[in-house]
């Protein structure tokens, strides 16, 4: 018995899938009587990290309910953003404080409540402070958390025209209207801006 014992252990540990009496019959020798193998494999198994379960009309080696926590493993899942996501966090990044509004002008298509929610989710924008404007919209800015997981010391350290240009992710034409590439950085304040805004 002890040796009949050794092979159902051996193939309810080598098998994916619960393996039923059946089954274990047709690969033991003639003879052999895999049940009761079980009932003493089972009992061998009373107390210790693994079990001997049924599992409807099968049996399987499982881990003690009581250790299920030494199983889990956590991974941080990451996430590609969007497109849109993209544009939008660049355009509050380089010319913020930004209204949905003038996101929408910017981008030329209206700005999703699910792409703004998604970057106040990652905790990369926050609200701003509101515009004295009619309606005294809501604005973004980016967040600490945003300059941390980009390596920037502030808002003003975003690579300029002329940076963005010399790696190849802007066209090096000149812009329309006659400006040289790279005359003016796009992340420095407009002057007056800060009248528009209350504390």
């Amino acid at each position: 018995m002890g040796e009949q014992e050794r092979m159902v252990e051996a193939i309810l540990f080598a098998s994916a899938d619960p393996v039923t009496v059946a089954e274990l019959a047709a690969r033991m020798p003639h003879g052999a009587d895999p049940a009761e193998a079980l009932v003493y494999l089972r009992k061998r198994y009373d107390g210790r990290g693994v079990h001997v379960v049924k599992v409807g009309d099968a049996w399987a080696i499982r881990t003690a309910p009581d250790l299920g926590f030494l199983m889990q493993k956590e991974t941080v899942e990451q996430k590609k953003l969007s497109r849109a996501a993209i544009e939008t966090l660049a355009i509050i990044a380089y010319h913020q404080p930004a209204t949905r509004a003038e996101i929408e002008e910017i981008r030329g298509v209206a700005v999703s409540r699910g792409t703004i929610d998604q970057l106040l989710e990652l905790e990369w924008i926050r609200f701003g402070r509101r515009r004295m404007t009619p309606g005294r919209p809501v604005t973004f800015v980016v967040t600490q958390g945003f300059l941390d997981h980009f390596g920037l010391e502030s808002a003003r350290d975003l690579p300029g025209l002329k940076e963005l240009r010399a790696a190849g992710l802007l066209d090096s034409r000149p812009l329309p209207g006659g400006q040289g590439a790279g005359d003016e950085e796009e992340g420095e304040d407009l002057a007056g801006q800060s009248e528009l805004f209350e504390d």
